[in-house]
């Protein structure tokens, strides 16, 4: 089991991992977006949420407090899924569809975070990581 957990981890990281590289390199297109959607200090917000998301996927990955990375990651996509994805007040179908679907997705992500912030804060003997849960039952 350990190396399907590990596995997991690779597979979970990986879309953070680039998805935190693309808010670096393209901090100013998403900057431009951002500001679009009405985000405050846009290019700021771009590269704080890059910064957490290569944080919290380089924790999971390695499993250096892999809870706390889980938890970090279901924290920055909480106010990325309400600010970046409002399908609601998209008025055009194509782009209301696409808000949504992409809102969902963050949604489904911010559940599987949380669980899996639970799962490894509550099983201490995983192995394959390098340290224990930060957040144990102890």
């Amino acid at each position: 089991m350990d190396a399907v957990v590990l596995i997991g981890r690779v597979l979970f990281s990986v879309l953070f991992l680039g998805s935190a590289s693309g808010h670096f390199m393209n901090a100013d297109a998403m900057a431009g977006y951002a500001k679009s959607q009405g985000v405050p200090s846009p290019k700021a917000g771009v590269l704080a949420s890059g910064g957490l998301m290569a944080l919290g996927a380089l924790s999971v990955l390695l499993g250096i407090w892999a809870d706390a990375g889980m938890l970090l990651l279901a924290i920055v996509l909480l106010p990325i899924t309400f600010l970046m994805h409002a399908f609601w007040k998209e008025s055009d179908p194509e782009a209301k569809q696409n808000q949504m679907v992409q809102f969902n997705k963050n949604l489904a992500l911010i559940g599987a975070a949380l669980m899996l912030f639970a799962f490894f804060a509550h099983t201490p003997e995983l192995g394959l990581t390098i340290t224990g849960p930060l957040f144990d039952r102890g």
